[in-house]
């Protein structure tokens, strides 16, 4: 029987997880076919409603990983963990729901720097469902701190409480290690210099990849740090998400050949 997934959100145009949900069925050998479905907050009850009835699973983006968390009947630990869902999968009348940023970024750091960043200083730029799910994995990893710059001091203030080493906005270590754009480009405001405390030694990856180069990080390249767009985290939560939904094991560094 032929696999249908979808991937829901909005904007929603840009994703490639249609292609690379494709792609993985083809390389496994299976049948099916993914498309992107345009959901706004407000629909997404009415839409989840009936979605077991036309797809087997669906990739969550942004602005409904909350919504997907909190509507999910059955939920993984990652999910729990950060409050916010990007995987679903119906199965025996029950919404599963399921979390692979976190995991898909520490994959993709390790893919494109060698390093988990263990014993590092970081700051994260927003405090929404991804970021909230990169700072876990960090912690999880054994960074030293975590800055959080965040407009919304009860999302900060949410994305630092479980942890002991991850602070508000107003702590700047220097040096940074590593500085992480979470923020969606839509909501971004111009910036004209990098983050104090920010080096060429510094790393600095922008979860988003349309533009593949953003302004913000095209700062980061003009400085001279070591930089990378969202395409190798899409690739690798893609890879842990398809792993969860069919049961098999995908390359992630695969994938993003596939999309690049």
């Amino acid at each position: 029987m032929a696999n249908s997934f979808g991937v829901i959100g909005s904007p929603i145009e840009h994703s490639l997880s249609p292609a690379i949900h494709e792609y993985a069925l083809k390389k496994v050998g299976l049948e099916g076919a993914s498309q992107k479905i345009e959901v706004a907050s407000d629909g997404f009850l009415p839409f989840i409603a009936t979605a077991p009835d036309s797809f087997d699973a669906l990739s969550v983006t942004a602005p409904l990983k909350e919504l997907a968390f909190q509507r999910a009947d059955v939920l993984s630990e990652s999910a729990k963990a950060v409050q916010a869902v990007n995987s679903l999968k119906f199965l025996d009348g029950k919404i599963e729901g399921h979390n692979t940023d976190g995991l898909g970024f520490m994959n993709a750091l390790k893919s494109r720097y060698g390093s988990d960043f263990a014993d590092s200083h970081v700051v994260v730029l927003g405090a929404g469902g991804a970021a909230r799910s990169i700072i876990h994995a960090l912690v999880d990893a054994g960074v030293a701190s975590i800055a959080v710059h965040g407009r919304s001091e009860e999302n900060v203030e949410r994305a630092c409480k479980p942890y002991g080493n991850v602070f508000g906005f107003s702590l700047v270590y220097r040096p940074v290690d590593l500085i992480v754009n979470t923020i969606p480009v839509l909501g971004r405001t111009p910036e004209s210099a990098v983050l104090q405390g920010v080096s060429p030694d510094s790393a600095a990856v922008d979860i988003a990849y349309e533009p593949r180069t953003s302004e913000w990080l095209a700062l980061y390249e003009q400085l001279g740090c070591e930089t990378d767009n969202g395409l190798r985290m899409l690739a690798f939560q893609a890879a842990a998400q398809l792993e969860w939904w069919l049961d098999q094991t995908f390359d992630g560094d695969e994938i993003l050949e596939s999309i690049k």
